[in-house]
């Protein structure tokens, strides 16, 4: 069942919205097909843009043509007065890349790019959707932070969100809790790497058969662990397939 999102919580971001960046539209089908969704008329510069648009619910997964760089991701955070976000957020460490007033794009202490943009009162989380016989749904993005920075980038985040920060099932892992019917969670994991990322991760029924699926669909696995299995989809870019049940997001 769907969940919904009380307009009148206690948090700073009434919705959340993710994106799929990349250098061209070739892993669009691929994204469609693995989130049972339908792509909506383009939009914007160069028709750079369009949503995901789910069976049931509100929309908050997006696609985007971008010009350079590899394959990747972002979060759009919506909030009811973007100036005065805006000005909140930089106070706690941000910098802005440009303000368009209802949209800001910013940047985190460690140089992660995120948006804030006008809440349209999204409110009703999507239902898991049955693909290769079992329930799933990308309902987590994953904040990859150099570890020597975690710390200050981890309460940058709890800080903007105002969702409380907690440790993670492993010593990598911090998440953030999000409020009731939030469409995607925060997880904060430290890596080795010096540069920062996001990637998306998915709950799922049955990993090994869904695992399968994607790899039809033109994916290719990079490793499997105790509890997820790591893939490239069809430009590259890095996303988990997760044992959590993909109604909960809770792992066993």
């Amino acid at each position: 069942m769907a969940e919904t999102v009380e307009a009148g919580s206690d948090t700073f971001v009434r919705w959340i919205t993710g994106f799929l960046d990349s250098p061209s539209r070739a892993a669009e089908e691929f994204w469609q097909a693995v989130t049972g969704a339908t792509v909506s008329a383009r939009r914007g510069p160069g028709e750079a843009f369009a949503t995901l648009v789910p069976a049931g619910g509100d929309a908050y997964l997006r696609v985007q043509v971008v010009g350079d760089g590899p394959a990747r991701a972002h979060l759009d955070l919506h909030v009811e007065d973007v100036p005065a976000q805006a000005r909140r957020v930089v106070g706690l460490g941000a910098a802005v890349v440009l303000d368009e007033g209802d949209l800001v794009v910013l940047r985190s202490p460690a140089g992660l790019a995120f948006c804030l943009v006008r809440w349209q009162g999204e409110r009703v989380r999507p239902a898991p959707v049955g693909v290769a016989g079992a329930r799933s749904l990308v309902d987590q993005l994953c904040v990859d932070v150099p570890a020597a920075s975690f710390d200050a980038e981890a309460d940058f985040w709890a800080s903007v969100t105002g969702w409380a920060r907690r440790r993670g099932s492993r010593p990598e892992f911090d998440f953030l809790v999000r409020p009731d019917g939030m469409p995607l969670r925060l997880l904060l994991q430290r890596v080795g790497s010096p540069v920062p990322g996001m990637h998306f991760d998915l709950a799922c029924e049955d990993r090994e058969a869904l695992v399968v699926r994607h790899v039809d669909l033109g994916a290719s696995v990079v490793r499997a662990e105790a509890a997820w299995t790591t893939l490239r989809d069809p430009v590259g870019r890095f996303y988990c397939v997760t044992d959590r049940d993909p109604a909960t997001g809770r792992l066993g």
